[in-house]
């Protein structure tokens, strides 16, 4: 086994902002994934949940689909509770033959609310850490069950961004908690990824691959905004078009034998970042370096 190359469609159509992409159909996403050559798409908010229909669409366009975004609320209410409602996502992403579940807590996050700034992200207590601790032991025990891994996501504007909580997310949790690395939310969080990977090897379960323009975060920090105003202002694009050096990370991932999916995850404006020259873009810029470094598919 290698790894796979897959896509977002918050690329098209964004899931905390629908007026982004708007009126984007979810073929026209499919048929620009299969030109660019993506092997596989995540589940964006217009994909319909039901196999019998997502699946020959997904066929249509040889496209797996890798997997999709779930937000817990285990801080907010019993964990028996949440993995009755995961039920459905769960079933879903098990029919379409899928093994990765990947998990943010976001309870109480700040980044979907354009009120709220970035610097307003919550931070837990002692005890709010052993409850997310608990909840996700349970979680993943339930999903290797039904042989489906937990890979959490860290996210800026969530009680897991910083390096400091990557830290106290693994010291609460057991190693069946694996992670979702993300670049992207790793550089403007402060946070080495390819050190996480080198330190924490047996956590990395999934990989999402965005790049950064520092100066926007930075300019939309200062000035007090919101996460999706950095979005909209562009502190996110696609690898090679931002400020992050993807060598030294996909190496570390070549370190550790990496085997699963890297997929290419940029929240733009369509608009003003057309997605299927961008996420080309993105996916020609990983290959060659992942080919110079030993990382094969």
């Amino acid at each position: 086994m290698g790894i796979s190359w897959g896509v977002s469609p918050i690329a098209w159509m964004n899931d905390d902002m629908p007026e982004l992409g708007a009126g984007t159909t979810v073929a026209q996403v499919l048929d620009d994934a299969h030109a660019i050559g993506f092997d596989g798409i995540e589940l964006g908010h217009a994909f319909p949940r039901d196999p019998a229909l997502l699946s020959p669409l997904l066929s249509r366009h040889a496209l797996r689909l890798v997997g999709g975004w779930y937000g817990t609320s285990l801080l907010t209410r019993p964990v028996e509770a949440e993995i009755a409602a995961l039920g459905p996502h769960l079933d879903l992403l098990q029919r379409m033959g899928s093994d990765v579940f990947v998990v943010a807590e976001t309870s109480n996050a700040i980044h979907a609310d354009r009120s709220v700034p970035l610097t307003g992200t919550p931070r837990l207590d002692d005890a709010g850490w052993d409850m997310l601790g608990r909840g996700l032991n349970r979680i993943a025990g339930h999903l290797a069950a039904r042989d489906m891994r937990l890979a959490y996501h860290h996210h800026l504007g969530t009680v897991v961004e910083t390096a400091d909580d990557l830290e106290r997310l693994f010291e609460v949790t057991d190693p069946e908690v694996g992670l979702t690395i993300d670049t992207g939310h790793a550089a403007l969080a402060g946070i080495d990824p390819a050190a996480i990977v080198r330190r924490y090897p047996e956590r990395i379960l999934h990989v999402h691959c965005k790049d950064v323009r520092r100066a926007r975060h930075d300019a939309v920090l200062g000035a007090g905004g919101s996460f999706l105003e950095g979005v909209v202002a562009g502190m996110f694009t696609v690898p090679g078009d931002g400020d992050l050096d993807f060598g030294p990370f996909l190496r570390s991932l070549a370190e550790i034998d990496y085997a699963g999916w890297i997929v290419v995850e940029a929240e733009q404006d369509p608009a003003s970042a057309p997605p299927r020259d961008y996420q080309r873009l993105g996916l020609d810029t990983l290959r060659a370096l992942a080919a110079k470094v030993g990382l094969s598919a």
